[in-house]
Parts: C-alpha cells; structure tokens; sequence
C-alpha cells in the first residue's frame, strides 16, 4: 500500500486523533466565594488536566456557570478522559529537526496521537507511511526517568550490547524518547554506536504529550519542524532526545502528568510481539525488557512482563542503581536458596519477593554483571536471553536466530548435542536459509550433517527459483521468455525445465543442460501427470529416507515388493542415470538468483570446483550482456561484470594452485570429462566463455602444446624433421617419441579408438612404461634393453601420422599444391572435358565438402539446427562454404557450352580467390603471424561504421555529379556503375584530370557543369583529407589497443586451431574418403554392438577417467581449492603483520626521534640555566667592578666629595647602566643614619652585553622606587633624580654606539672594565671607613675569583645573518670634481635581521613581496640597528619568465638592476633638486637601496627603509596623475616631466608615491628590469599630462613620454 502526500495526510488525520479537555473540573477549592468567572479562579485554579480555565477547549459556546459546588454541596464527579476529555483529528505530525546537533543531521519523525489509540493503527503508520523495517526483535529499555549517573563499564556495556543487538538483528528500540534518564542513555549510545545513517536506527520514542517543553511548537500538519532540545531548567517539563528515529507523542487530555504512555506503550509491543518475524516464517517477534536504575514502578513494571502471557524475558544490568540493583541481589539470592527478611516492610520487597516465590520468573530474568570477567559481549548475551526467554521450542528458536542471522547464537544454544528436531525441520531452516541468503547458517547445517543430496529435491529446487525477490525474479523470467522466445503469462511457476533452457541460452554452443535432457523431461512430465503433492507429502512422512532423483520419476519411492533401479528401468528403460541433485545445482541457482556471497560459499563445497567457477564466469557475463541489451537492466549489468571477473579470477588461481602442486593432474583437471556439466571439459567451458585469461594460462598452453606435438618429443627445428619425415617416410624411425607417462594427461582420439588403442593403463603409466611396452605385452617387457630396436614400424607411423602438427603440415603441403593445380586450372584454357589437374582439383573440393559435413554431423549438439548454427559461427567455415558451393556452380555450368561453359570458368576464377584468402588460416597457426591477423580480424570488424560514412559521401557526390553532367541519361544498370565509378577511386587519388573541366576540347556543356568542380574539390577534402585520416587514425588506434593484448588473444586462438587438426582425420584431401570409410565402418560396428553413448562422449578433446582415477583427481581438487584458501588467508595474515611491522618500525623510529629531541631540550635547557647563571655572574662582577671604581674615586674626604657632587652637572650623552647588584643601598652595617643612598651614574663597558643595556631603565626605576621609600627630600635628590630621568632617555642612543664600535661578533667575553674620560661619576657615601675597607678587600677576592671561571660564549642577538652589498659611488678621475661612477662594495658586511609579524600581502607589489625586518645588529653602520627595514623579493612567477633574459642567477640580476635603477632616480633628483629654483620647496630625495644575500637559503633581496606615515601616490604606471593641490605634489609631477627631458627622451620616472622605491625603464637597449613597460605606456602618461606651475618655471613643454614605474 502506498499513498501520495495528500491521501497520507488525509489517512493519518482520519485515523489518528489528539485528546482536549472540555470540561473543567477544579483541583482544588478556593475559600472565597467568588463569580464564576473571577480573575483568581482564571489565573491560579487548574483543572485535574492541569491546564488554567482560559487553557480549555470549551464543548459549548458558554463556559459553565460554576466550576465548585455550592454551599453545603459535595462535589461527586470525578474527571476522566473518556467523559471530561473530546477526540479530534491529530493536529502535529511531520518531522524533528533537532538544531543542537551541529556534527550530525538528526531529524525524526513524530505524531500526536490519542492514548486510547489502536495499536494497529500505530503499527501500520511505522511501516507504510513511516517506511521502517519490519522489527525482527523488539528492545523495549524501562528504567529511571530523572537524571543518573552510569558507571563507566555499565555505560559501556549497555550502549554497546543495546545499539549491536538491535543492529544485528534488524531490531527496534522502544523507549521514553525524553532528553533525561534511561532514555538519554540510550540516545548516547546511538549517537556513539548507531553510526552517521541514524535514520537506519530504529529508535522509537513514546512520550506524554503533555510533559514536552515547547510542545506548541510542534503543531502543525505533515510539516517540518526545529526542535531546540535544551529546554528550561527551571521548568517541570522534559524535551525529546535528538537521537531517536521516531516519536510517538501519547496524548491524553492532561498537562505536566507523566504515565500516560505506559498502557499505550504495553499494548503496541503486545500488538508487535502478534506479528510475524519473516513472511516466510512463522515466529512471531521476540521480546525483551532490558532495565537499568529505575524507581518503585520498575519492579511492578518487570512483574508485569514476567507474568504476562507469552511471557517476556528481562534483561537486568547490575551495578546500575536502584531497582536493577535491588532486582539483583534479590536474584542472586533466590538463586542461592537464601532467605530473606520476612519482616521487611517495604512494599516493593515484598512485591520483588512475591515475583521471585516463583522458580518460572527466576528464569525469565538474566541478571548482567559487566563487571565479571567471565560475561559474555552485552549484546549476545542480550539475545541469547531473548531466545532462553521466549521458551520456544528448539525449531521456532532457530527460526528466530536466523532472521536475526546470528549463526553463533545458534551453535552455541541451539544446535547443541542431545537435541531433538522434528522431522524435517533442519531441512526446512536449510531452505529458509537458503531463500533468505544467509550464507553463515547454510554453513553451519552442512557443518553439523546436511547433504545435499538429500535435501535437494525438485519441488525445493522449484520454490527456490521461484522465491519472490523482485528485479532479480523479474530479469530471470524475461531470460526465460528469451530462451523459450515466448511472453510468460501473469503468475508463471518457473520449472526445472525452464531453467535449463535459460542455462543452455546463457551458456551457449553445444552445452546441454541436465535439466533439458530427454529423461529428465519424461520423468518431469511423468511425476506432473501421475503424482500430486498432497500424496507426495503423505509418503513422504510414511518414508522419511526417501531419496529423489534427477531421474524418470525424482517424486516415486521404492514400493514394496520392486526396487527403485526395477521401477526407473520400466519406466525410462536405463537405470544408469540416476544422479542425485548436488553443491553444482544449488551453485547455478545462486548465480541466477545473483547471490553472489552464496555461490561463493556454495563453490567451495562439492567436487569440480574448478568447472564451477568458470561456469559461473560464463552465466555472469552472459546475464550482463542480456542486461545491457535491456534497457531496463543497466544498472545491475556493472554488478554481473564484477562477478564475472571474480569467478574467472578464481578459476585462473586454483588453476594455478594446481599446477603448482602438480602439472599433470592439473592438466587432467583441464580436459577430463565431467558429466555433470554436459560432458564437457573444464577446457572446453572456458573456451566457450571466452575466458581468454584461463587459455591463456601456462597450464592451459602447456597442455596445448603436448597436444600439438602430440606423441612426438622434438624440441627445435620441428617442422624440418616433420616434412623431411613426410617426404621420406623411413626418416620417421629415426624420431623421438614420448612415454606412456608423459602422455597420460592427454586425452585420447579418435583413431586411437579407432585402431582398438583406447584402453588406457595408467597403473602403467604411473610406472613411466612407454607406450609401445604396453601394446608388446609382459614378454617383450622382459627384454626393455632391445626394445628400441625391435619396435614394430606399425606403432611409430601411427603415432608420427595422428600427431596434429604432422596432420598440419601434411594437410598444408596438400593444401599449396592443390592451389598449384587449380591456378594451372584457371589459367589455361578450359576443355570441353576436364583434364586430369581439373579432376584432382574436383576431387580435392569434393573430398574437402565431405569432411565439411562430417564436421557437422559429429559435432556435439543433437538438433541438426543447432550444429549447422554453431557451425556457420566460425568465419572460415563461412568463407569455405562459398568456396564450395561456387565451384560447384563453376563446375555444373562447365559441362553445357558456351556461354555457361564460359561463365563456369568465371566462377573457378573467383572461386580461387577464396581458396588463397584460406591459406591466412594456416599462418594463424604461427605464433608470430597470429597475433598480427588477430589485430587485421579486429580492424575489419571495427571498420563498418567507418565505411558507411564513408559511403554516404560517395553516393552524395556521385549522384549529384551524374546528374549535372548527363542530364539526359536514359534508364539502365549502368547508372549505378557510373554513381560510384569514378568517385571510388579518386579516394585513392585518381583526380581524372582531364575530366575537371566538362567543356574543355569544344565539348557541349551541360548546364551548370560548373558546379561538378566545385563539388569535386569539396568531395576529395573531405573523402580523402578527413574520412581516410579518420579511418588510419581508427586502424591506428586498434593497432596500439591491440598489441597489448594480440598475444593473449593469440593463445586463445590456439585452442581453435589445435582442436581442428586434433579431430581431424589424417589423410588429407582427397586420400581423406579412406578415413571417411574407416569411420562410417566403426559407427557400423557400434551399432551392431548396440552402444548409442560413443557419439556424445567420444566426440571432443576428452580425458576419460576410471571411478578411482575420478576420485583422485577430485581429492586433488579439493586440496588445491584448501591450499588456495590457505595462500589467501595467509597473503592476507602477512599483508596484516607487515602493516603491523611497518607501524611498529614507524613507531619506533617516533620514539627515537622523542628521545632526540627529549635530549635536545634537555641540553637546551641545560644550556639555558648555565647562560643564566653566567649572566649573573656577570652582572655580579659588573657590579664588583663599579663598586670597587666607586671606593677609589671616594677615597678623598666626605666633603670634598660633596662639593664635587654640588658641581657635578650630568652630560645627557652619557650612558646610563644600573647593574642588578646595584638595586639594593650599599650601607654599613653600623653607620646608616643619613636618610639617602648612593646614587651612581656609569659608563656601558665594552664587555657589558646589549641585552644587560636595556635594562637600564628598569633598573633605574627600581632605585627611583627605593628612594621613595628612604623619604628622601631636598631639592637637590629631586634635581639629581630628573637628571637621572633625562639620561635615561639617552641610554639607548648611546648604547647603539657602542654597539656599533665593539660588537662586530656575535659573542661576548668577559674583559677588564675600562673607563670613558668623559664619563662622570658622582657618589653620595656615608659609612664607616674600616668597614668599607673589608668590603673592597672582600669584593676584589670574588671578583678575582670570578676571572677564573670559564665562560662559554653565547648568540645574544635575534633573527638571522645576512650580508650586506651597497652601490658606493667614487669619482671616474683624480678630480673630486669629476663624474662619480657606482662600482659594488667588493665585500658585504655582516648583519642580523629578525622578520616581523605584519598583515600577510600588506607590502607585496605586482612584482615583488615585501616583509618588515628589525636590524638587531650591523657591522659598521651599514643598517642601523634597533631600525626597521623592509626586504623585498621578485616573486617567482616573474623570476621565470626573466629566466630567458638571465639564463644564470635571474633573481640576482634583477635585484641589481632594482638597485641600478633606483641609484638612477636618486642621481636624476639630486640633478634635480641643484637645477631647480632656490624657492621651490621641499626638496625630495629617494631612500638608499642595498642588496641582501640570506644565508639559510641562499636568496637574494633588496632592502631598505622602512617609512612609516600617511602615503599617497601622485602618478600611475598608465600615466594617470592625481590633481595638485600643493607645492610638493606640483614639484613631484614636474619631476616626472622633467626626467623625460633631462635623459633626452630616454627615461621617464612615474608611480611615485610617500614612500617611493624608484624603477626605471627605458627604451633602446637600456635594461633596466621587469618595470620597464616600455614606449606604449609612456605615450599614455604624456597624453594625460598636464604641465603645471613648476613644468613652466623649470621651461618643460607638453610631449608624449616614455614610462617607467616607480613604487
């Protein structure tokens, strides 16, 4: 049933409805007396639905009067839902978009449904109109609804089991659906174990109407609704979890009241546990109730299911809390036969001791301890509950099982030793299993005893064709209506018979299906006829032994007092065909009904697994063409290629396997016969599948080779010895032959049974004796030694003659001189009677159309029709009918006189054609020859398309040209002639120039005759210039396709060529009607013997096998097919454990590098605290040194230093450096009642690091901060502090100077403290002289002692090295007064640059990229350190295409001519600003640009300064400029104008902007780099030029400019 978006919201409107309260029925009374209608009773009384008065839905147009009883009255009504509560059409229903989900898209859907609603109703809605699976187990999960929380292993446990055990099995979840509690749980295990398809899940929430946050919002019909989960904390009301599939919203009339939904919930899983598991079972739906926590109610819940009717197994998670808990230890304690409190008051013990009195509850509950070690997996042991639980009998368990396919459920607790079935029902699980594809149960019953060949009868076979399975049903009954070229009628029961015409259509040639055979067909019809199956089923329960067969009568039992062999020979005469139905039959079923996993499964089993496969590639490729000729089967002809490929593949490695093992049993394998398959070969099914790979194999060309050769053992020069041995028949004696041992594997021939050599010894072929010692018998073995010698010539000239290379040649040598004869026929002239050549020649054709019919009579098939259709299939069989049948014509119509006489000969003439084109055949034999008419076949296959078109412009140009130049044609056969005549053969190029011009040499023109030329030349453009290149490229394209694959193919081929001279006689033409009469002879004698099989199993390249022989070969089989398997899982084990190696590895070599670069930190760090301590060491000494300058300098007396304190005036270029030991006053420890402390103002010592200068202002404020809190006071400590303050703010200034003087390294060393002469020192001291004494002495011994500690140097500067190039300028001559000329510095001096974090892109140009650097150190003021500068880059789009300009070093020379052209502005401004007039103002000038080599990679840049400001661009690269409104912006214009003039048209500067890196272009061969853009764009800037002010004052006229950027 299926409905449209209307009729669904129609259906569910008319069935499903919501419950409203219509009647207010206060739940509780007021004191007041108050009007019916007051505020108070509308604003705070509720009705026992919980909703206010305003809230209702009134029945009547008017509220009632009084909502409480009167004075002196009781109220006697009771609300109820079916009185106070009115059903109408649900009103919200569609789909939950829950928004708080952002990693998942999580919608389900819902609707609002009635509480006293049908659970059919319900059911119904989740399976049509819902689309859910129907349930194969049902989860019902009661437990806590409020929050709790779940140890970590039982969270674990029950998420895992619930969400596997309901995957597995096709379950479904019922649950509470709300945000809180058990159901919350159960939402986290569907997010984190359901998988990213959550609407493949199952989950079915029932959940109260009325208790929802936000329900409103819900309302709406078939609609599509956010949903926001996370409701208000502080509101009684729950949410819906976001990760469940389906809503069922219970309504009931009320508002804020939990519970409703149990008794809807209880009857819908009573209504589901009455539903079938499977159509085609008869299991209803298991159930099981699994709780975790829970309150009070849980126990009556778990009560009531126990105790229900059937009853429902439980399924207890301890260690969850609460009830489960509580359900537990009570379990636990009824199973130890323990006694409990009898005096315990509480209720719900005594209920749970009640519920446990009974030994049949105990059961029905498993209590699960994830705790345990010995537990089983959560979810197994769920099911394995559900089956204990529903006390079924063992067939109704095992049904369960596998709908759910959980065949190790069903080992484990099923099929379990001393187990009783009914008859009949393991073989009615078999076909269960079977129709349901459950390939792991099939492998269990075959495990545990279930055979085939008693399973297997006709009607089981039947019911499994005809399974309904939709497409697959359907594409098997159209091939059915192909193979029987009939429409099928409505309801056709596809039978046996018709599935072996659809094998027989699919696999095609001569095969003939077990099913179509003519006993079978007489029993099939015998048992329809006679039989009926209700007397079938009796007899069968009567016999339960009873075996049918693919015989007369497969349904018939031995009836007493006659045998089964008595009954099938008086009905079909032959008691040999018995064969019972085995693994092939069910095999062929499963490639029909195209399951793949099951005949994959099923091709493992039974014997000829080989043949299996390729049959099974065969039936696959032959469906996927069938799909692909239907339009309607495209989608499934992929999947039918697929299979195809892997049957074929598993066809080529046990082959493969095989031949490995053993060669000559694998070869056996090839070409014994196997009567099963239509007495074919394993070879033969692979050739008829054309699986090329499989010929194609080594075995297969093995085998073919011994084929060839035949008896013969000759390695080179075959084909010498074998004509010198034709042409000298006693040369054969002095050939090679092989043993009997070699040749057991090659099957035997026709002659060889011919001349009585069919009966084969292999116990004597096994010993290695040759054949001739059989054919001599024990006597002549006695004498092996001389055996050789005495060797009968018998023997050998038959074993050289039937060998097929000899059959080749000497059919060959025949064949050339037969074409000798007949071209001397031809050629001469034609008697009235044939001479004697012409005779030969007849009798050679003759004899030839004989053995042509011969081939057809003995091939395979039985129907006359179907041997001459695979006859003509084969080109060359075509080719040699048309030669056949017109030298006959020829040779009829030579007897009459002329003119038949004359058109016989015409008839020999072309009959001759056919006769060369077949000697190609005979070099198709070659394996260098072959491949290359493999590739011609395909081109002229190929080429039809081609040729049509080509064609059609023949005939358009052709009819159109004999129209235009004879218009007057009268009607004839020759019109076609002349269409095509002359157009043909000019695609050769034969123009027929004379013939152009129609009216040349005074010939009348007909009208328009002008026009054929034009035609002509259209015509040879495309005929000859298109189509024929089209056509070479074609053939070009097939060759290279080809040539890949010609040798395969050629091999492939072989088999074709083999099997013709294999089965052919060895006489040639016309000595060929000798062997003709020997055959015709031996069909005589078999008939007389009455033998009817020879013609079907002697016919072909076959092996025929003794019963033992057969059981070896297929015992070898069987053991390729295991080692196969075992390679497999093997390749697979060590593909595993190299991928865990190559981890391991990988990880170890992770853990070398941790332990690297743990080393590297560790020595960092190590490294780190010694430079610490060493830079606190040094800052010691540093203060040692200072103090103990300071001592000496205050050696005079107080006042005097006083007094040159007061004279003391601090020079702000001093620098300023307070170490760390100077933070703390320096006082006596007896003297210090001066209320101030020493101030010291020093010098940077060279030895002083850089980083220590900076921390002179924090040094500084830290005295300042001591100070304060001395209190000093006076205005001359204030004065002196400023002083300090001004200095600080030059100690940076100053420090950049000793920078630049002492720190040309990268390291420092600790040396003697020197003083600057210029360097003041003023120090205000007070203490005790002796005491200052012992500290001197005390300060000089640490620092001497601090001068022996080793000190490593160490990097104090960040960012990286470069070096510097500049472009110096220096004077052509001796005169100062001469031109300078730029020369590079012949040395770049060092520097360290560190990059700066800036906006990605801010400073990249079109040509080059720009970056920020901070100059942290130069070496001789070539950067200014503490500056910023910013380093540019040509990009390296650009640098690639200057590559052709500057073939070696391309960056590099466009940095230098970067710099070039800027030193060229920089010359043009200073011209400029000498020649300008003294009061235009300002005076510009250009930023200096050096070159910078990187050292860590090795690039080259140009840097500069970095100017910081407003900036503006004047002047574009198109010659734009902007309007001048200053002097600087007039001045700047000008400039550019006056460039132009100055270089006398040469230069021109333009896109000069606030921060201006000048790039100059020329013309001429003035190069300057990629911004020169050349003589196009200068003439824009002069056109768009305005001259202004400054252009009239410097005398510059309007011109056309050249460009040059600048930026």
């Amino acid at each position: 049933m299926s409905f449209t978006g209307k009729s669904r919201k129609s259906w569910i409107e008319e069935t499903l409805f919501k419950r409203e309260c219509v009647r207010f029925i206060p739940s509780s009374w007021d004191q007041h007396r108050c009007v019916p209608v007051c505020q108070i009773c509308q604003n705070l009384i509720r009705c026992y639905c919980g909703r206010l008065v305003g809230e209702h839905s009134w029945q009547e147009p008017v509220p009632p009067l009084s909502f409480y009883a009167a004075s002196g009255q009781e109220m006697e009504e009771d609300w109820s839902i079916e009185v106070h509560t009115r059903a109408s059409p649900t009103n919200a229903y569609g789909t939950i978009d829950f928004e708080d989900t952002a990693t998942r898209v999580c919608r389900a859907k819902y609707v609002r449904v009635a509480v006293d609603s049908k659970p059919e109703a319900l059911l119904q809605l989740m399976l049509r109109e819902w689309q859910m699976e129907r349930p194969k187990l049902l989860l019902t999960v009661q437990g806590g609804t409020e929050n709790f929380v779940l140890p970590p292993k039982v969270m674990q446990a029950f998420s895992k089991g619930l969400i596997t055990a309901a995957l597995s099995t096709g379950g479904w979840i019922l649950t509470d659906g709300i945000n809180t509690g058990v159901s919350k749980y159960v939402g986290e295990a569907v997010k984190v174990f359901g998988g990213h398809d959550l609407r493949k899940r199952n989950t079915v929430g029932i959940t109260p109407w009325g208790v929802i946050d936000n329900n409103m919002d819900l309302i709406g019909r078939d609609v599509f609704k956010p949903y926001q989960p996370l409701g208000n904390p502080l509101s009684k009301r729950v949410c819906l979890n976001g990760f469940h599939s389906h809503f069922l919203l219970v309504d009931d009339g009320t508002l804020g009241k939990y519970g409703c939904q149990q008794g809807l919930r209880r009857k819908l899983e009573k209504h589901i546990q009455q539903q079938k598991i499977h159509p085609r079972l008869n299991q209803r739906v298991p159930m099981v109730c699994v709780v975790v926590e829970g309150g009070p109610s849980i126990a009556f819940t778990v009560l009531d299911y126990v105790s229900s009717a059937p009853p429902v197994p439980v399924f207890v998670f301890e260690g969850s809390g609460r009830a489960a808990d509580l359900l537990s230890f009570l379990h636990k304690q009824t199973a130890n036969d323990r006694y409990f409190n009898k005096h315990s008051p509480d209720l719900v013990c005594i209920k749970t001791r009640r519920l446990l009195k009974k030994h049949f509850y105990v059961q029905q509950i498993t209590i699960f301890d994830s705790e345990s070690d010995d537990q089983m997996a959560p979810d197994a042991a769920i099911l394995s509950t559900t089956l204990k639980g529903t006390k079924a009998s063992p067939a109704e368990q095992l049904n369960m099982a596998l709908a759910w396919d959980q065949a190790d459920i069903a080992q484990k607790d099923i099929l379990v030793y001393g187990q009783h079935w009914p008859v009949g029902s393991l073989e009615k699980a078999m076909l269960d299993a079977l129709v349901l594809d459950r390939v792991s149960f099939v492998k269990m019953l075959i495990d545990n005893g279930m055979t085939m060949s008693h399973f297997l009868t006709v009607e089981r076979l039947e019911d499994l064709y005809n399974t309904p399975l939709g497409q697959t049903q359907r594409f098997l009954q159209h091939l059915v209506e192909d193979a029987k070229q009939t429409s099928l009628p409505a309801g056709y029961r596809l039978s046996l018979i018709d599935v072996g015409l659809v094998i027989e259509y699919l696999i095609g040639g001569a095969y003939r299906s077990s099913y179509t055979r003519k006993h079978f067909r007489a029993a099939y019809s015998r048992m329809q006829d006679n039989v009926s199956m209700d007397i079938y089923s009796l007899m069968f329960s009567i016999h339960p032994d009873l075996q049918f067969f693919r015989t007369a009568q497969p349904y018939k039992h031995a009836t007493p007092g006659s045998t089964r062999d008595t009954r099938l020979s008086s009905s079909l005469g032959d008691a040999s065909l018995q064969v019972l139905f085995n693994f092939n039959d069910l095999f062929v079923w499963a490639v029909l009904q195209q399951r793949q996993q099951m005949a994959l499964f099923l091709w493992q089993h039974g014997e000829e697994a080989l043949a299996r496969a390729i049959v099974g590639c065969k039936l696959y490729r032959s469906m996927a063409f069938e799909a692909r000729l239907s339009s309607m089967y495209d989608n499934i002809a992929e999947k039918f290629k697929a299979d195809s490929l892997e049957f074929g593949k598993l066809a080529v490695d046990v082959l493969d396997c095989a031949f490995r093992q053993n060669g000559q049993m694998a070869m056996k394998l090839l070409t014994s016969e196997m009567e099963a398959w239509s007495h074919f070969t394993c070879l033969q099914l692979a050739v008829s599948s054309c699986h090329r790979p499989f010929v194609s194999h080594s075995c297969t060309q093995t085998l073919l080779t011994d084929l060839w050769t035949g008896p013969l053992n000759m390695r080179k020069n075959s084909f010498m010895k074998i004509i010198l041995s034709l042409l000298l028949p006693p040369a054969i004696l002095l050939l090679e032959f092989k043993s009997e041992a070699e040749m057991c594997h090659v099957p035997q021939t026709h002659e060889a049974m011919l001349f009585g050599l069919d009966s084969v010894n292999h116990h004597d072929a096994e010993r290695g004796l040759p054949f001739y010692e059989k054919c001599l018998g024990p006597v002549s073995r006695s004498v092996s030694n001389v055996t050789v010698q005495w060797l009968p010539w018998i023997t050998r000239i038959y074993d050289f003659y039937t060998a097929p290379v000899v059959k080749f040649w000497f059919h060959t040598m025949s064949y050339l001189c037969f074409l000798m004869l007949f071209s001397f026929v031809v050629l001469v002239k034609m008697e009235n009677r044939p001479s004697i050549q012409e005779w030969l020649v007849i009798f050679y054709i003759v004899s030839t159309a004989v053995e042509k019919t011969r081939e057809v009579l003995m091939s395979e098939p039985r129907k006359l029709r179907q041997k001459l259709k695979i006859w003509f299939s084969e080109y060359w069989n075509i080719s040699d009918f048309v030669a056949i049948l017109l030298f006959l014509v020829g040779f009829a119509l030579r007897w009459h006189s002329d003119p038949y006489r004359t058109a016989g000969r015409i008839a020999y003439c072309l009959d001759i054609i056919f006769w060369f084109i077949r000697v190609l055949d005979l070099l198709a034999v070659n394996q260098h020859a072959g491949p290359y008419l493999t590739i011609i076949t395909k081109m002229t296959s190929n080429m039809f398309f081609i040729v049509v078109m080509m064609a059609i412009v023949l005939l358009s140009f052709g009819v159109s040209r004999k129209a235009i130049l004879s218009p007057d044609e009268e009607p004839s056969w020759s019109l076609a002639r002349d269409i095509v005549f002359q157009p043909y053969w000019m695609i050769f190029g034969e123009v027929y120039a004379g013939e152009i011009d129609p009216c040349a040499g005074g010939n009348s023109c007909p009208p328009a005759s002008f026009l054929t030329s034009f035609l002509q030349a259209v015509y040879m453009f495309v005929q000859y210039i298109i189509m024929v290149n089209v056509l070479i490229a074609f053939f070009n394209n097939i060759y290279f396709d080809m040539a890949s694959t010609s040798n395969k193919l050629w091999k492939y081929n072989r088999y074709r060529y083999i099997m013709t001279y294999q089965e052919r006689p060895w006489l040639p033409p016309p000595l060929i009607l000798l062997s003709h009469m020997a055959l015709a002879l031996r069909c005589i004698y078999w008939k007389l013997l009455g033998n009817t099989e020879p013609g079907e199993r002697g016919s072909g390249l076959k092996l025929h096998l003794g019963h033992e022989d057969r059981k070896k070969l297929h015992e070898f089989e069987k053991k390729c097919v295991e080692v196969y398997f075992h390679e497999k899982n093997r390749d697979v084990q060590s593909n595993q454990i190299k991928k865990i190696r190559a981890i391991a590895e990988r990880a170890e070599e992770m853990s070398v590098m941790v332990g690297e670069i743990s080393e590297k930190v560790n020595c960092i760090q190590h490294s780190l605290s010694e430079l610490d301590c060493q830079m606190g060491q040094l800052q010691d000494l540093s203060a040692l040194a200072v103090d103990t300058l300071t001592l000496l300098t205050a050696s005079d007396s107080l006042q005097k230093e006083e007094a040159r304190l007061a004279q003391c005036r601090i020079n702000p270029t001093l620098q300023h450096v307070l170490p760390h030991s100077w933070t703390l006053p320096h006082r006596s420890n007896t003297d210090c009642d001066v209320p101030s402390f020493r101030r010291l103002n020093t010098k940077s010592c060279k030895s002083t690091p850089p980083s220590l200068l900076k921390g002179s202002v924090a040094a500084t404020s830290r005295v300042a901060s001591v100070e304060r809190h001395m209190g000093s006071k006076g205005s001359k400590e204030a004065k002196h502090k400023d002083t300090e303050r001004k200095e600080e703010t030059t100690t940076e200034k100053s420090t950049k100077t000793d920078r630049e003087k002492g720190q040309s390294r990268k390291t420092v060393k600790i040396k003697e403290s020197s003083f600057d002469p210029v360097t003041q020192i003023s120090v205000v001291i007070r203490f005790s002289r002796w005491s200052s004494v012992v500290h001197i002495l005390v300060r000089n011994n640490l620092m001497r002692l601090a001068q022996t500690i080793p000190f490593t140097p160490v990097s104090i500067f960040g960012g990286e090295e470069v070096s510097i190039y500049t472009l110096e300028e220096a004077p052509c001559d001796a005169d100062a007064d001469s031109p300078s000329a730029s020369f590079w510095s012949s040395k770049g001096l060092s520097a360290i640059l560190q990059p700066l974090s800036s906006e990605e892109g801010s400073l990249d140009g079109g040509l080059r990229q720009g970056c920020r650097m901070l100059c942290t150190w130069a070496e001789q003021d070539v950067l200014k350190p503490g500056l910023i500068y910013v380093a540019k880059a040509f990009k390296s789009e650009v640098v690639h295409v200057w590559q052709k300009h500057f073939p070696g070093s391309t960056a590099l020379q466009l940095c230098l001519r970067e710099i070039q052209q800027q030193r060229a502005a920089q010359k043009m401004m200073q011209v400029f600003n000498q020649i300008k007039p003294h009061d235009m103002h300002p005076t510009p000038r250009f930023l200096d640009v050096s070159l910078v080599l990187w050292h860590s990679n090795g690039q080259w840049l140009t840097i500069e300064r970095n100017m910081t400001g407003d900036f503006r661009k004047y002047n574009n690269n198109t010659g734009e400029e902007i309007t001048p409104c200053s002097s600087l912006e007039d001045m700047l214009l000008a400039f550019s104008h006056w460039t132009y003039e100055h270089s006398c048209k040469e230069l021109l500067v333009l896109d000069i902007q606030g921060q201006s890196s000048c790039h100059i272009g020329g013309k001429g061969d003035l190069l300057f780099g990629p911004d020169n853009l050349g003589v196009a764009a200068i003439n824009g800037f002069l056109q768009k030029h305005t001259c202004n002010l400054c252009c009239h004052r410097l005398g510059l006229k309007g011109q056309t400019y050249f460009f040059m950027k600048c930026f």
